[in-house]
């Protein structure tokens, strides 16, 4: 899937002010994640399996 496809999801722990902007996109086989405030939308981001979104979000939960 062409990055440029994705639907985005801005976290809702992102503040309103501009600073900390995380968005996901999730698809059945990834989980993308990246920095909203950078200057091109298809730009850098990374790519999580299921399971590794999985550890990750139980990890910084705890």
């Amino acid at each position: 899937m062409n990055i440029g496809q994705l639907t985005w999801f801005k976290s809702s722990y992102s503040g309103g002010e501009g600073g900390e902007c995380l968005e996901v996109a999730v698809t059945p086989a990834t989980i993308h994640l990246r920095d909203s405030k950078h200057p091109h939308p298809t730009g850098p981001h990374l790519t999580l399996s299921p399971t590794a979104w999985a550890h990750f979000v139980t990890d910084v939960s705890r």
